[in-house]
């Protein structure tokens, strides 16, 4: 049996959306034959992912969403732009003090933030994340609360109205987020539970960074999360091109550039 055979559907669909996107287009007896599993199972799998907006189902396949309006799987964000997020958790750690409650949302740079956390020192950290939240568990120093509610398993993390009611519940010294595309000096999201629970954060925080690679820039999505201006600092990578740097200037965004 190979490591593709014996996946729950739930970890079979992440991984068909990876392929879909790293190929661009997939047949379905392509994804049968690699998953080990029958034509039929692939065509619930890709209906299940088209009405999620994570791909497009064609004639005998899938393709990629031509304008990368949908939320990538986990596993497939946490693979991209490693360097640039590595990047940018380091310039956003440089901003935590001892001791400080931070939130961080369901970011996959979020991931490599904690990964760097561990080694600094006290912090409460809250968040609606199992990838910060396991990352994060067992770490001296760090008191861990983890937000309930809906769990979302395309996004690993507890949205809805229990966990915003219960963000709103607590203070924080500092939020850490990222978003899924920025047009015209406003950040958004495909989902809008997504955009309510980080509005939440926004509001119980005493200072906001928005950490963003180059790529978001080049992505469009439905909601409208906030405008630029709403964060304290805007840290990007150093990949990031000079004309959007210059528009985010002319627009009076405090940014940072973060080296990779």
């Amino acid at each position: 049996m190979s490591d593709a055979e014996g996946l729950r559907p739930s970890e079979r669909q992440q991984r068909i959306v990876a392929e879909v996107v790293a190929r661009g287009s997939v047949r379905n007896e392509e994804l049968a034959d690699r998953f080990g599993v029958s034509v039929m199972t692939v065509h619930r799998d890709l209906n299940a992912l088209d009405l999620q907006g994570l791909l497009r189902r064609t004639r005998g396949g899938a393709t990629v969403q031509p304008s990368a309006l949908f939320e990538s799987s986990v596993a497939f964000r946490l693979a991209a732009n490693v360097e640039e997020k590595r990047a940018l958790a380091r310039a956003a750690l440089e901003h935590v003090e001892p001791g400080q409650a931070l939130v961080l949302d369901d970011s996959t740079t979020g991931i490599h933030f904690a990964r760097l956390l561990r080694d600094v020192g006290p912090a409460s950290v809250i968040t609606n994340f199992l990838g910060v939240f396991q990352e994060l568990t067992g770490t001296p120093g760090i008191r861990l609360i983890l937000l309930g509610g809906t769990y979302f398993e395309w996004a690993e993390a507890f949205m809805g109205g229990m966990t915003v009611d219960a963000i709103r519940s607590l203070s924080a010294d500092l939020a850490i987020l990222s978003t899924s595309a920025i047009t015209g000096g406003r950040c958004y999201h495909q989902s809008q539970d997504t955009v309510l629970f980080k509005r939440a954060m926004m509001d119980v925080a005493a200072r906001r960074i928005l950490c963003v690679d180059h790529t978001k820039f080049e992505r469009r999505a439905l909601h409208e999360l906030a405008p630029l201006r709403d964060f304290d600092l805007v840290i990007v990578d150093d990949r990031t091109p000079e004309p959007v740097l210059h528009e985010l200037r002319e627009r009076d965004i405090p940014i940072e550039i973060a080296s990779i």
